[in-house]
């Protein structure tokens, strides 16, 4: 027998304000046209300015726990991706851990922008793999608001907030058992230092990016990066039922699935209601799925991401 890590419940939180492309019309020189040609967005959420980061990850952690059809006392690992934490330290994890009631365990967070999830997810499955946790909370969390400048107009359209969250947890599994086996199967992380001059945010500054440049390392480096995960699971792209994308363009997750050979409807998209949402754009888009009917137990799903650093990764999983 082996420990596998799997998913046993998800969980999403959305703020209330919804901030549409005709209202940033009159904050910005933009228009919904150009919004949704360059990146797919009609709108998206942002948190109260009374709202945390902490708030957002504690709804989202609930329903989480709530779907995986558990309590607070069973989780032993709670580790949270964010880049926009409520203070330097302590940590958004341990804030959650405390209003959640989770008895002391290793509760820390991730910083990987837009990788964040996949990254605190990655560590998760090793955490039960290696016997270090049986029960651990995921969660992306992200007030991209407090971060943006809203009178620059290349990035103050893109970025929104929200938050999601995964339970997972051990079970024994058939070594022969393979790909057919429910839970993850495999995770991949990178980071190239050398470019983290294309996506940066300095302490007390907002967002700076190169878009072009930004794009055009997305396509190559998500192109690889799912390649990767074929050849090391050795499957062929139709035994991937769904794939869950960073949602930051439309034209790249587009140009994911077209490296995949998946077709659209088979891609999870939310970007347009929901905008880059960094850390918290996985999580919440698994959510939606899994709720609404579209991802079913059994399923083989596939999440990947790129964000400054620049960090990407992807992780491959049987839901």
């Amino acid at each position: 027998m082996t420990i596998k890590s799997f998913i046993s419940g998800t969980g999403s939180y959305l703020p209330e304000r919804i901030l549409t492309n005709k209202e940033l019309e009159k904050m910005v020189d933009t228009t919904d046209e150009w919004i949704v040609q360059r990146s797919g967005i009609k709108e998206r959420r942002i948190a109260a300015k009374d709202e945390t980061t902490t708030d957002m990850a504690i709804k989202a952690a609930k329903r989480a726990i709530e779907s995986a059809g558990i309590s607070a006392e069973q989780i032993n690992g709670v580790i949270v991706a964010t880049t926009t934490a409520d203070s330097t330290f302590p940590s958004v994890a341990v804030k959650v851990q405390s209003a959640l009631g989770i008895p002391p365990c290793p509760a820390f967070d991730v910083q990987a922008v837009c990788t964040g999830f996949v990254y605190a997810f990655s560590t998760a499955d090793a955490f039960i793999k290696t016997g270090l946790a049986s029960c651990v909370l995921v969660i992306g969390a992200e007030k991209m608001s407090s971060i943006i400048d809203w009178t620059d107009r290349t990035t103050c359209v893109l970025f929104a907030d929200g938050a999601g969250a995964a339970i997972l947890e051990a079970r024994d599994a058939e070594e022969d058992e393979g790909l057919e086996g429910q839970g993850v199967h495999s995770t991949h992380l990178y980071a190239n230092g050398d470019q983290k001059d294309l996506l940066f945010c300095n302490r007390g500054e907002t967002l700076k990016m190169e878009g072009k440049e930004v794009f055009k390392y997305a396509v190559t480096y998500l192109a690889d990066i799912v390649g990767e995960v074929l050849a090391h699971n050795r499957i062929h792209p139709d035994q991937i039922d769904w794939l869950v994308p960073h949602q930051a363009n439309i034209r790249i997750i587009e140009s994911t699935a077209k490296k995949l050979g998946t077709p659209m409807e088979k891609v999870v998209v939310t970007i347009d209601r929901h905008g880059n949402t960094s850390a918290a754009s996985i999580p919440l888009a698994l959510d939606e799925a899994v709720r609404d009917g579209r991802i079913k137990r059994g399923q083989m799903v596939l999440i990947e991401a790129m964000g400054g650093g620049l960090t990407w990764g992807a992780a491959l999983f049987r839901f």
